[in-house]
């Protein structure tokens, strides 16, 4: 009688066994979904911030970085121009000083050389007096120094228009460099924060990567979970096979009912598979035009592709 007793308390005892089990396992395996759409939406926001990372330096900092280097490169090249400019302009006056000293380099005054060469013509055609020919002779001289200042006063006016364009250069060119400094340095401040952003891209690639592996371990975790849980269920299904539910079952499930009513756990799995099922719509489309996935929406395709009983 007694063996008996024990016999047919022990299915009872095992059920619940089984049933405490798969409460737990149940809590184990939705806590850890859970978990797994807290790194999905962590991931979604990670993306986000990427992306919006990397519009910003390409839209804003390297569009002003690039704006700027443009600037800079046609002010080199006209600081090119003004400094051959500034060259020439020197190599002028140098040869106008030269010239200056040198007066047979110059050309012809007409008056005064036609005037030189007629009294030479009477030097050398007439017969003169020694009186008259030493004062054609110092004439020459008078007419030769005239001609040599007339030079110098020419040279010395070509040389200070030439001073004055030469300092209108040099003007210009200051202010070039001026303005190189100024743009090279915008330039260099737009590529310095644009860098930052990049070095910001980096850090949240790595974090992501490193939330990925583990989105991985969680969503592996919960399908051990699950897994234990279906052959939980499978058992308590046998263990029940021709048995009435035990009063302590009856009163547990009751109380599961009042903490948690069927019908709003088939709405959060619905409104979970509606999520998943729109999530892997926009994965199927990015992966149409060609876009790179991340890891969750290649998860979800290969899911689609093997499903599993979850």
């Amino acid at each position: 009688m007694s063996n008996d007793t024990t016999k047919n308390s022990q299915p009872s005892f095992n059920l619940k066994e089984v049933q405490d089990q798969i409460e737990l396992y149940r809590e184990k395996r939705d806590e850890l979904n859970k978990k797994t759409k807290d790194y999905i939406n962590n991931l979604q926001e990670l993306e986000s911030q990427i992306n919006e990372y990397l519009r910003v330096a390409k839209d804003e900092y390297k569009i002003q970085r690039d704006g700027w280097n443009n600037k800079v490169k046609k002010l080199k090249d006209k600081k090119i121009e003004y400094k051959t400019l500034l060259d020439k302009l020197i190599q002028e006056k140098k040869t106008l000083q030269k010239n200056s000293s040198d007066s047979s380099k110059f050309g012809d005054l007409k008056q005064i050389n036609r005037t030189i060469d007629m009294l030479e013509r009477r030097i050398e055609t007439e017969h003169l007096e020694i009186t008259e020919e030493n004062n054609i002779i110092d004439k020459i001289k008078e007419l030769a120094e005239d001609k040599q200042k007339i030079l110098e006063a020419q040279n010395a006016d070509e040389i200070l228009k030439l001073e004055r364009k030469i300092e209108l250069v040099k003007i210009n060119l200051n202010k070039i460099y001026e303005q190189l400094t100024k743009w090279s340095n915008k330039s260099q401040d737009n590529h310095g924060k644009m860098l930052e952003i990049y070095d910001k891209v980096t850090e949240a690639k790595e974090k992501k990567k490193k939330m990925e592996e583990e989105l991985i371990k969680n969503k592996q975790a919960a399908d051990t979970y699950h897994e234990k849980f279906l052959e939980l269920m499978n058992q308590r299904k046998k263990l029940s096979k021709g048995k009435p539910p035990s009063k302590q079952h009856v009163k547990s499930s009751r109380k599961q009912k009042k903490i948690k009513p069927k019908n709003q756990k088939e709405k959060e799995e619905e409104l979970l598979e509606k999520v998943k099922q729109e999530k892997l719509a926009t994965a199927l489309e990015k992966r149409k035009a060609g876009k790179k996935l991340n890891l969750y929406e290649a998860r979800l395709i290969l899911e689609a592709q093997n499903p599993d009983d979850y």
